[in-house]
């Protein structure tokens, strides 16, 4: 397509690409339900599946009405000391994933012309895709958050210190091939997990993920400067200050990890754990007999 309408093939590229997520997003606007109970497209089996579901995640239905304003679950999300942890570990992925902005010029590096530079961009993510889907798939099937985060985590940082330590072709592209899986595995079940942590009530959680979005994405402030041509082609201080993110979200979600397991503990002992109904810490009868109810999940 270069030069069709006068525009360069990598353009085009932008544009399709552009297009597409616009497409996309206007048709989950009218297609993603808000709520099981009101989505008049499921079948009443569908919904009272889907009702269960949320029970067992949340600990409790959720329905349409809320009690709560959303200015007063702001105020419980910044009180709530685990919307920090939480805040620490999605930071810290995203600022190790800035790269991800740059990838196209990072991969310049390699030395190809700027066509061959944009098709080696097209594998890392098709990889990202597919193990980014894998452990999410696998962290809902287990109900493990932790090593889901923390693993894809280790080999971001072998990624960076490859990249940094070499400048031959075939270990750089390795890394490069390593980056974007890594981050997007973590940052998935990194979301999923503050779902699951800061649960009730329904304003707090809505409020939380806003929160920790909002201010885990400042990080292309300053990632913006650490990819300028003068930092190439190893672009040693930008996959150092990637490394101490990618650790700093590794010590975050293991002090997440920590809390939790505390509080499951207390709520195994029958005491109050704000934010989780003591009805649904009890719950129910569990396959082996013993009383199952909401747990945080590690």
């Amino acid at each position: 397509m270069d030069g069709i309408k006068g525009l360069s093939a990598w353009r085009w590229i932008f544009l399709l690409e552009g297009i597409a997520t616009v497409v996309v997003a206007a048709a989950a606007f009218f297609i993603l339900p808000n709520f099981p109970t009101t989505t008049k497209w499921l079948s009443e089996q569908e919904r009272q599946l889907a009702v269960y579901r949320l029970q067992a995640d949340v600990g409790e239905a959720e329905t349409e009405d809320e009690q709560f304003g959303f200015f007063h679950g702001f105020i419980l999300c910044l009180k709530d000391y685990k919307t920090y942890l939480l805040l620490g570990t999605l930071f810290g992925i995203t600022s190790s994933a800035s790269v991800t902005n740059f990838f196209p010029t990072v991969v310049a590096t390699l030395g190809y012309n700027k066509i061959n530079t944009l098709l080696l961009t097209a594998p890392p993510y098709i990889l990202a895709f597919i193990t980014a889907s894998f452990n999410a798939w696998h962290a809902d099937k287990t109900g493990e958050r932790f090593f889901h985060i923390v693993l894809p985590l280790c080999v971001s940082l072998v990624a960076f210190i490859l990249a940094a330590a070499t400048k031959a072709t075939a270990p750089r592209y390795v890394a490069m091939m390593l980056m974007p899986a890594s981050f997007y595995m973590s940052f998935v079940v990194t979301l999923a997990w503050i779902s699951n942590t800061l649960v009730r009530p329904q304003s707090k959680r809505a409020a939380s993920l806003a929160l920790i979005n909002c201010l885990s994405n400042t990080t292309s402030i300053y990632a913006s400067y650490m990819y300028t041509s003068n930092f190439g082609p190893r672009y040693t201080i930008a996959f150092i200050v990637n490394c101490v993110t990618a650790v700093m979200a590794i010590s975050a979600a293991l002090g997440l990890r920590i809390v939790l397991g505390r509080l499951n503990k207390k709520l195994d002992r029958g005491e109050y754990v704000p934010g989780v109904p003591m009805g649904a810490a009890a719950g129910g009868n569990g396959k082996d007999g013993k009383q199952k109810g909401f747990r945080f999940l590690l």
